[in-house]
């Protein structure tokens, strides 16, 4: 199955901490990993309860080596935007959805989730590539964090095994670059650059490049460059 851990960036809370744990526990996930975490001390430990495996074994890492060693990352998040011009936070998908979508890749999937009182900042999301949203009510939308983490949990639970590996962010990172100097080279305009990168990344995210796509994906703009470089 694929290999799904929970991301916590910059927890406030110890309880929260500790209540994700015991929620991942309850459904078969044992990969915590923290960012920059609040000190975690016996209420965190009293909150996981039977879940202090979880508890104990959590890293400590950097936002940059999660994205890394990921093959997928998913931004958790209540804050929408309800316009395609917009596309920080769009397109959403439901948890349920994003079952559907990761349910047969091999490898590692890590699923963000923010701060208790403000979530992941727009950097954060940009470079992730899907975003989730539980669809809750619009009287109150916004969950509590290890809430949140649950509902993730839950809808992810028993996914079958993975049958086929992605490319890694190793990997895809520099395909975005080589986009990124395609731009220039096809004087795409300045003021369109980032809005055109952040749609690209949106695209590309959702549709599970593996080694092989990337590569020809690269292969086509190197051919496309070459035939641009001669007509100049």
């Amino acid at each position: 199955m694929p290999s799904i851990e929970i991301v916590l960036v910059e927890p406030l809370y110890e309880g929260n901490v500790g209540f994700t744990a015991r929620a991942m526990k309850n459904f078969g996930f044992h990969h915590l990993v923290l960012i920059n975490p609040c000190t975690l001390g016996d209420e965190a430990k009293a909150c996981a309860s039977h879940a202090q495996d979880v508890l104990a074994s959590a890293e400590t890492l950097t936002l940059d080596e999660v994205y890394d060693r990921s093959v997928l990352t998913v931004a958790t998040t209540g804050e929408l935007n309800k316009s395609v011009c917009r596309s920080m936070r769009m397109p959403y998908y439901t948890p349920e959805e994003l079952r559907e979508i990761v349910k047969e890749v091999e490898g590692r999937i890590s699923i963000l989730f923010g701060r208790e009182n403000w979530g992941l900042n727009n950097e954060e999301i940009q470079k992730c590539d899907i975003i989730c949203t539980i669809p809750g009510s619009p009287e109150y939308p916004i969950l509590n964090l290890s809430h949140a983490a649950c509902v993730l949990c839950y809808a992810l639970a028993n996914l079958p095994r993975g049958i086929y590996p992605l490319a890694s962010h190793r990997e895809i990172d520099p395909l975005y670059g080589h986009l990124n100097t395609f731009l220039t080279k096809i004087d795409h305009p300045d003021f369109k650059r980032e809005n055109t990168m952040m749609l690209l990344r949106r695209i590309l995210g959702r549709t599970q490049l593996t080694t092989r796509e990337v590569s020809t994906l690269h292969g086509l703009l190197r051919r496309a460059e070459w035939h641009i470089d001669n007509k100049k």
